[in-house]
């Protein structure tokens, strides 16, 4: 088994993991502080170089403000916040920007993920550019299983890939993947469109099973129609961007 503690420069030194987190959310006050918490649980145990970023996008909640307390108690933990709700696509681009370590993880802020589950991630991705979850037993009702299965299954035709759970909220990435990638999608597209940018440039991408668990506290916005309508139209417009790249 690889030491997570560590990882092993080009010179052939071991240097700490150095890994920026960010958690993209949206009213998510009840759930942020037990996130944090598990977050930096895992971090502490792997003795990681790290940042942690919360990504609030236009919370009409707490979420901000308790964001700005966990910050002034720890300061590796940062707040950016959008002034207005702008969709999970903006959320994921402003953590890309703002990530500065080497590599780059999110997850969201909601508490259905285990961060238990990352130090099997930073093993495999000393073999591969792009690690992405899948969620192994999906805490969700039938109908919104069965559509994302579909969904998964036309984002893998249109653009060519092979995912189990395209949206699946648990990935990892060498900051260089993701650190000039061009992203469009403002919306739920937004892993899709990641996906399929890493695999045109010829990216290596590993996937592993993560656990899923039920949401404890707020509302699923994932499921609203308006998204899903947004995601439809996106998905055509970026199906041809992409290819005519």
């Amino acid at each position: 088994m690889v030491d997570t503690s560590s990882q092993v420069s080009k010179s052939g030194h071991q240097d700490r993991i150095s890994i920026s987190i960010f958690f993209p959310c949206f009213n998510e006050q009840d759930n942020i502080p037990i996130v944090i918490r598990s977050a930096l649980e895992v971090l502490e145990i792997i003795s990681a170089d790290y940042e942690i970023i919360i990504i609030d996008d236009g919370s009409t909640d707490r979420t901000a403000e308790i964001a700005r307390e966990l910050g002034l108690a720890n300061p590796r933990i940062r707040l950016v916040r959008h002034p207005a709700n702008l969709g999970y696509g903006a959320a994921l681009r402003s953590g890309f920007r703002t990530a500065s370590k080497d590599l780059v993880f999110f997850t969201d802020a909601d508490g259905q993920f285990d961060l238990r589950d990352l130090p099997s991630f930073l093993e495999a991705i000393g073999q591969y550019d792009v690690v992405c979850g899948y969620r192994l037993r999906r805490s969700d009702g039938i109908i919104r299983r069965f559509n994302g299965w579909c969904w998964t299954q036309l984002v893998c035709l249109l653009f060519g890939l092979r995912v189990r759970d395209v949206d699946c909220a648990f990935k990892l990435f060498r900051r260089h993947v993701v650190e000039n990638m061009q992203m469009l999608s403002n919306g739920a597209l937004i892993s899709a469109e990641i996906l399929a940018r890493a695999t045109k440039a010829g990216f290596r991408i590993a996937e592993l099973p993560v656990r899923h668990y039920p949401r404890r506290a707020g509302r699923q916005t994932g499921a609203n129609l308006r998204v899903i309508i947004r995601a439809f139209v996106e998905l055509w417009r970026l199906r041809k961007q992409i290819l005519e790249d």
